[in-house]
């Protein structure tokens, strides 16, 4: 579980979601329950899913997941997403999760990756086309 060193967080990219843990989402040493953190990639990796289906979407696939380092209480965490493939109803994302540790010595590792598919769908929870990409 080594990370290579110099790790910053991604530069010119905006993360779509940054929050810290807290006590009640680790174990009593202090871990992060992964479970927690796949909760958040999915919130993250959503908000672009939702934003290219202009509506609703819905998991529908964990294409992969890999914890890199652990995570612990007081981390602050950023995930970065974005789309890597569009199908007729479907949305890949791709999320990073970095971790900014013991930030007075500055120190960030990259925590997770995972790959999630959205499907669009509509008021009637079942699949729907995506809306055409408006041309510039």
């Amino acid at each position: 579980m080594t990370n290579e060193p110099g790790t910053r967080l991604p530069e010119g990219k905006v993360p779509q979601l940054r929050v810290m843990p807290m006590p009640a989402d680790a174990n009593v040493h202090g871990d992060v329950f992964g479970g927690w953190i796949m909760a958040q990639v999915d919130i993250a990796g959503s908000l672009p899913a939702v934003r290219r289906a202009n509506g609703r979407v819905a998991t529908i696939a964990v294409n992969s997941f890999l914890f890199k380092q652990p995570v612990f209480v007081g981390d602050l965490l950023s995930f970065y997403a974005e789309i890597v493939k569009v199908g007729n109803t479907s949305i890949t994302v791709y999320v990073e999760v970095f971790a900014e540790r013991n930030r007075l010595q500055a120190e960030t590792v990259k925590v997770t990756e995972a790959t999630l598919t959205y499907v669009a769908t509509g008021e009637d929870r079942r699949p729907r086309p995506l809306p055409a990409v408006a041309s510039v």
